[in-house]
């Protein structure tokens, strides 16, 4: 009996994908269908995956072509599954020609013709066209349009924005044509918030009432209050409030979150963040547009912490060195927290700088996560003994920005889970950042 194997993504299953089904199954007696799993899907850059794994599973069974399917996790895999199920013939499509030719020493290499006039990405794109505007005057506005483009579907309507001085000149010149931020709302089915958090509150409001879905830059409101009435306002139009963390939505930090969390390094005493830059910042006259330390960098920071511990600690201290003239504006601000189970902390600054790194200690080892923590695609388990260590490297793509709006729209669609960052901890997190007792002259409380 010849054994055959292929591998794919299979995301809505088409005429292409059945026709080189069919001719892989002719080249032999049995043949095993390889389909990529969510995350190794991730992992190699493609974040493009409209169908679940369980789904795209399903829509190659019901072809009746498979003899069997596996499930294709991780690298290197394909010379594993030869062996294991001793394969003779591994075929894929032309389009790949030479990149498996390394398989030739373990069984036969075919490549074959894929259907012309046929494409995944065009399928992908008529399944989702998702209206989008966009909202603030900092560069990530520009970080986010260009990842937009790595998402099929999307489709930028406009941008409103009271400064165009940071926007390259594609925002900028679609910024002369948005007359104001409800002519914006008008084109939109969605919008990306970016502005200053000052004004995330009524900007949010506004989308909402408009029944636009919102992806909103943490904090999405500087008290609680404002975000218990807007979330319910979202529930009640059945619209998406999405927190913008870009980080909870890196595959190298839910991976080491899940390692965590199996006890990996044992009991978690202590975790500590810390998110800095060095600016310049006229303090007689800083820009109206900067974001303070702890709104900046406060959301990013607070995440590993709220997700290891939770949100019940026990007691805070608090340390803030303010702007001249300015006690708003905070320059740099240190918080500890204290937990039942043990302590974190972080610090962040828009006007000093510290190694952004990331400690995790616990009572078997800890986790090392070099700077920039926040954007890692790399990082360390570490042990008493070194030759026990172990690193993790994960890909990771647009800083994370291009699966943050990739779950953004698997959650208009109505696939909830793939939310990252809890309404819990997205009222924490509102509840420390926007905490109005900043610490004058650098006091601590």
């Amino acid at each position: 009996m010849t054994k055959v194997i292929t591998y794919g993504t299979y995301d809505f299953l088409h005429e292409g994908h059945i026709r080189l089904l069919e001719r892989a199954k002719a080249l032999g007696d049995y043949l095993i269908v390889g389909v990529t799993a969510d995350d190794f899907d991730m992992a190699r850059g493609k974040i493009n995956v409209r169908q679940s794994l369980m789904e795209r599973v399903e829509a190659i069974r019901q072809t009746g072509l498979a003899d069997k399917i596996i499930i294709e996790e991780y690298e290197g895999q394909k010379i594993d599954d030869i062996r294991r199920y001793e394969v003779d013939i591994f075929t894929v499509g032309s389009d790949w020609v030479g990149k498996f030719d390394y398989l030739n020493e373990f069984c036969k290499v075919v490549y074959l013709d894929r259907t012309e006039g046929i494409s995944s990405t065009e399928i992908r794109s008529q399944h989702q066209s998702l209206r989008i505007g966009l909202v603030g005057e900092t560069n990530i506005v520009n970080k986010f349009k260009n990842e937009c483009h790595f998402v099929n579907g999307i489709e930028i309507t406009g941008i409103y924005a009271s400064s165009k001085g940071v926007l390259d000149r594609e925002l900028q010149d679609l910024a002369s044509k948005t007359e104001d931020y409800v002519d914006l709302l008008k084109k939109c089915d969605a919008v990306y918030i970016a502005s200053k958090p000052s004004e995330h509150y009524a900007q949010v409001k506004t989308a909402l009432e408009s029944d636009v879905n919102v992806l909103c830059e943490s904090p999405i409101t500087m008290t609680v209050d404002q975000f218990k009435e807007l979330s319910d306002l979202a529930y009640e139009r059945k619209l998406v409030l999405m927190d913008g963390i870009k980080t909870a939505y890196s595959l190298a930090f839910n991976r080491m979150m899940l390692l965590i969390k199996s006890g990996i390094i044992g009991e978690i005493l202590s975790v500590d963040t810390t998110c800095t830059s060095l600016i310049d910042i006229d303090e007689d006259n800083p820009p109206k547009h900067l974001w303070n330390s702890i709104t900046a960098w406060g959301p990013t920071a607070l995440l590993p912490i709220f997700k290891i511990f939770g949100t019940d600690y026990v007691q805070t201290m608090r340390f803030s060195k303010p702007l001249k003239g300015d006690d708003d504006f905070d320059l740099f601000t240190k918080i500890s927290f204290i937990y039942d189970a043990g302590v974190a902390s972080i610090k962040v600054g828009q006007g000093v700088k510290s190694e952004g790194e990331m400690v995790i200690s616990g009572t078997k080892g800890y986790v090392y996560v070099p700077a920039p923590w926040w954007k890692t695609d790399y990082f360390e388990v570490r042990y008493e003994n070194p030759s026990e260590n172990k690193r993790y490297f994960y890909q990771l793509e647009g800083e994370g920005i291009r699966y943050e709006i990739l779950s953004f729209l698997n959650m208009i669609k109505g696939r909830k889970s793939y939310n990252r960052v809890s309404p819990e901890i997205s009222r924490q997190i509102i509840e420390i950042v926007g905490n109005k007792r900043e610490l004058q002259n650098g006091s601590i409380f």
